[in-house]
């Protein structure tokens, strides 16, 4: 029977429970407790309301909706590592590299994109590579871009101690020529871009998605009927002669 979506090195069924795994990790909720979980800069958010023309309400919701973001951006990374596991010969171990084939000694480290690790972290794992390939001298490491400027499957430049560092066996890829070596089609991310939208929209068909849930306003109106005024003791509360904040 001809596949749904057409992909040779997935299946079906594979494909679609991926993604739907990946979609019920979503983030639909947010309460006061989690907005200010980093401790919210209610300074900030008065320069934001002014300066862009926005009520403290907006700017609130803004923020929210960026806080959710945040957290959905890391369950793509749960996409784009997992998905690995259903091509042959592939390994998503629980600790470790992220990515593994024992049998080619391809060891793969991903980030969703080029430039999201700081040095101490790329230093870090660059280190993590050259262990690697000192314990195997069949092994490959790659540090595998999902964004990435170029199309590329390069050695890893790094400077480590003030001294420029690489090995050919340490490597920077994107993931399209990554997707090529670990199912052998060319296009094969390609493939699965196109397709993507598909299982989604057949995903979400059959999902009971609610709607996102805030509650911070209702919460922060429990401090005060003053928005404003809640946020600014929400950091502030402890700050002295905070208790008799009055806004001008």
């Amino acid at each position: 029977m001809r596949s749904k979506y057409g992909l040779s090195f997935i299946s079906d069924d594979d494909l679609y429970k991926h993604v739907q795994e990946t979609i019920k990790k979503y983030r639909f909720s947010i309460n006061l407790t989690q907005f200010n979980k980093n401790l919210v800069d209610p300074i900030k958010l008065t320069f934001d309301s002014k300066v862009y023309g926005k009520s403290i309400e907006e700017i609130i919701e803004s923020e929210s909706l960026r806080q959710i973001d945040k957290s959905n951006t890391n369950h793509i990374g749960y996409f784009h590592q997992n998905i690995f596991q259903y091509f042959d010969g592939w390994e998503v171990p629980p600790k470790g590299f992220d990515v593994v084939h024992k049998t080619s000694h391809i060891f793969a480290e991903m980030k969703n994109k080029h430039n999201t690790m700081n040095s101490a972290s790329s230093q870090k794992t660059y280190i993590k590579m050259q262990q690697s390939i000192l314990r195997n001298d069949e092994a490959t490491c790659y540090l595998v871009e999902v964004i990435a400027r170029n199309s590329q499957d390069i050695p890893w430049v790094i400077s480590l101690d003030s001294e420029q560092m690489s090995n050919k066996n340490i490597r920077r890829i994107s993931i399209d020529l990554f997707y090529e070596k670990a199912t052998g089609e060319k296009f094969a991310f390609k493939q699965l871009c196109e397709v993507l939208p598909k299982v989604i929209d057949d995903v979400i068909a059959e999902e009971k998605l609610g709607k996102i849930e805030n509650s911070v306003f209702s919460e922060l109106k429990g401090i005060s009927p003053d928005i404003v005024k809640s946020i600014y003791l929400l950091s502030f509360k402890k700050y002295e002669g905070f208790d008799g904040l009055a806004f001008k």
